[in-house]
């Protein structure tokens, strides 16, 4: 069985989206548009997103009417969704919409995974539900040389350091890449 990962950018000051649930300052940056080989999982079967990302790269890149786009960042990797809204599908992508519970979900994610990653590409609560199930065995972060007043935060839980165990700290370009071990949670005796 493979890893649930959740690799993002992010703000140094923690946001992942800003205020219009936009990515456009992370474009900005140098290598942001398309990021360096080594920032991308490589060993992922599987991605899931939420709706509010998957609706986004749909928007951004105008993939309805440009289908060919999706396979530039998800290439042929089944694709899960949380929704709960009825939404479009490229032609030719593999998107399984899931409605509930990520525990109640993770079951056929791993099954479309096999032996491969999962990677969570978005958004910060949909990570924290993974999380919350006891599910998340990695969180790697790209942080960008950006600053936003609000929007959408890295990872809205509180974490404590036990939970945490830093890999690998590297500079990446204009990034610097930070690539932590989530721990189990401690149970009370």
């Amino acid at each position: 069985m493979g890893r649930i990962i959740f690799d993002t950018a992010a703000t140094i000051n923690g946001w992942i989206a800003d205020e219009h649930d936009s990515l456009s300052w992370l474009f900005a940056v140098p290598g942001g548009e398309t990021p360096d080989e080594s920032l991308i999982p490589s060993g992922a079967a599987v991605m899931v997103e939420g709706r509010t990302t998957y609706e986004w790269v749909l928007r951004e890149s105008d993939i309805l009417a440009h289908p060919e786009k999706w396979q530039e960042f998800h290439g042929t990797r089944p694709t899960f969704v949380f929704t709960h809204r009825e939404l479009p599908v490229p032609e030719g992508a593999d998107i399984r919409f899931v409605s509930g519970s990520v525990s109640e979900a993770l079951p056929g994610i791993r099954e479309a995974a096999g032996e491969g990653d999962i990677w969570v590409v978005g958004g910060g609560d949909l990570a924290g539900q993974f999380l919350d199930a006891g599910a998340l065995d990695e969180l790697a972060i790209s942080i960008a040389p950006v600053t936003l007043t609000e929007g959408a935060p890295l990872f809205p839980r509180r974490v404590e350091s036990d939970r945490l165990h830093l890999e690998e700290a590297t500079a990446v370009g204009q990034f610097a890449r930070l690539r932590y071990t989530v721990l189990p949670a401690r149970t009370a005796s």
